[in-house]
């Protein structure tokens, strides 16, 4: 019987201790090849982990006569903070799932289409100051699951912080070619019922 031996590694981080276990190389096996960090800055990742982080609750779709919809996103803080994880339509057969991070100074979106494929999106640039507010503009990176039978993906979220209660969703929609195949707006409302 072959047993995996583990290797734990500790480090002492600023909120407190971190442990990790990790498989070790078994025989014969090669190690991973070393891992280059990536640039940060502390001002940009702060900047931004807030401005995702201040959607933590729930949120309604406002819908085109101005009512609010039964419709909700969920926004939630994970990871100690490191990830915002929204559920779109939640309950809904459509439910669908994002998650936002940092990646070095860029911020990534992964979103968890229903149709089945997983788009990453980067906005490179990080919080855009714009005429309707603090916005960041993810563009496709790459697309995990994209399967015969689909014929479209998400490619690109616009995030616009209008204000505390206020947030624009502009999804763009492309085909399997990669031309755009249509653009949606979500007008989502903090729900002060919640």
């Amino acid at each position: 019987m072959t047993r995996t031996k583990l290797a734990v590694l500790v480090s002492i981080a600023a909120a407190g201790p971190l442990i990790a276990l990790a498989p070790a190389p078994q025989d014969g096996q090669p190690a991973a090849e070393p891992i280059q960090p990536v640039a940060q800055d502390a001002e940009k990742k702060a900047e931004t982990m807030k401005l995702l982080g201040g959607l933590e609750g729930t949120w309604r779709l406002v819908q085109e006569d101005g009512s609010l919809s039964k419709e909700t996103s969920v926004f939630k803080l994970s990871s100690a903070g490191a990830v915002v994880r929204e559920v779109m339509m939640v309950g809904e057969p459509h439910e669908m799932t994002n998650l936002y991070h940092m990646d070095g100074d860029a911020v990534v979106c992964t979103h968890y289409c229903a149709v089945g494929n997983q788009p990453r999106m980067v906005a490179k640039n990080g919080v855009e100051d714009t005429d309707e507010g603090p916005a960041i503009d993810f563009h496709v990176d790459s697309v995990s699951n994209y399967v015969e039978g689909q014929d479209h993906y998400m490619g690109g979220l616009k995030l616009v912080f209008v204000d505390s209660d206020t947030v624009h969703q502009v999804w763009t929609t492309f085909n399997g070619e990669g031309g755009v195949a249509g653009q949606m707006t979500f007008v989502l409302k903090r729900d002060a019922d919640v």
